[in-house]
């Protein structure tokens, strides 16, 4: 069946370009009754990425990867200038990785002239990166469904260091009745505890050292729970503290928010997550930690 839709890469691995291709080599699939799994990202792959493809390699007899630098999620121009764009050095990690098809579409194939069509994902996208970055989540919502219009996977797999995108999209899913499972796997971390992000290459040097003091702080407001603290504030302030200690930090939030809901909580009943954003520089960091109630 590969060898029907031309590899810009090599015989085991496809590189598609268009809708029309994406969704020809997926009802093939959906022919062959195997199952698909999918991985979007905006490249500049890393290792959390590649536990996200081992996943769903490990779950699903075929594995589809995206790499599109989405311009409708980014609030700032400069930021989508900056954000690297390493389209052969990904080519060559997704095949070393095994993936079967990578989906790499053109911005002019993603929005023709003329589009003007947006999600909304309502009130769970409203709070910390929807209220410091206007209008990213719809960006995100629109080419995520975009995505898996062409692609139809059976399960999408997203990583936690993004929480409220990988609750948005749950929402998104459900709300819209997609036959998609989304399954959401746990941060990926530098032995360091710095989250692996595609934006952790653009940190100065001095930057990249300091940085650890995200996780550093989040660790902090573990432990106070892991102690029996359950006041939101007193966890949200421990975070504070530490973060405030440096300053080459810049704080944009630190939030207690419900798992699953991503509203704002005043006292841990049901398992929460903090959410934190922070700049170092030029760089923009987000970062969470999850509070499970069986801590308790």
């Amino acid at each position: 069946m590969r060898g029907q839709i031309k590899s810009t890469v090599s015989a085991d691995m496809i590189v598609l370009h268009t809708p029309t291709e994406m969704r020809q080599w997926s009802k093939s699939r959906e022919a062959e009754n195997a199952s698909v799994g999918f991985v979007p990202t905006m490249g500049a792959l890393h290792d959390g990425h590649m536990r996200l493809l081992a996943l769903s390699q490990a779950n699903n007899e075929f594995t589809v990867l995206s790499i599109f630098v989405n311009p409708t999620q980014f609030n700032n121009p400069s930021d989508f200038d900056k954000y690297p764009r390493t389209l052969d050095a990904d080519l060559s990690l997704a095949e070393t990785a095994g993936v079967d098809v990578v989906y790499a579409p053109t911005p002019l194939l993603m929005y023709p002239d003329g589009f003007d069509t947006s999600i909304d994902p309502g009130q769970i996208s409203r709070s910390m990166e929807g209220e410091f970055r206007p209008g990213h989540f719809q960006g995100v919502a629109t080419v995520v469904i975009k995505l898996l219009n062409a692609v139809q996977p059976n399960r999408l797999y997203l990583g936690q260091k993004d929480y409220q995108q990988l609750g948005v999209l749950r929402h998104v899913v459900t709300d819209l009745d997609l036959a998609v499972e989304v399954v959401g796997a746990p941060t990926v971390r530098d032995t360091d505890g710095l989250a692996l992000s595609s934006r952790n290459v653009r940190l100065t040097a001095k930057h990249r050292e300091l940085a650890p003091i995200i996780f550093m702080a989040l660790s902090t407001a573990l432990s106070e729970f892991q102690r029996g603290e359950r006041s939101a504030i007193a966890l949200r302030t421990a975070v504070l503290e530490v973060l405030s200690s440096e300053p080459e930090c810049v704080i944009e939030y630190v939030s207690v928010v419900d798992a699953v809901s991503l509203s704002s909580i005043e006292e841990i009943v049901n398992p929460c997550v903090i959410c934190v954003a922070v700049q170092f520089g030029d760089v923009r960091l987000i970062d969470n930690i999850q509070l499970e109630s069986q801590s308790r």
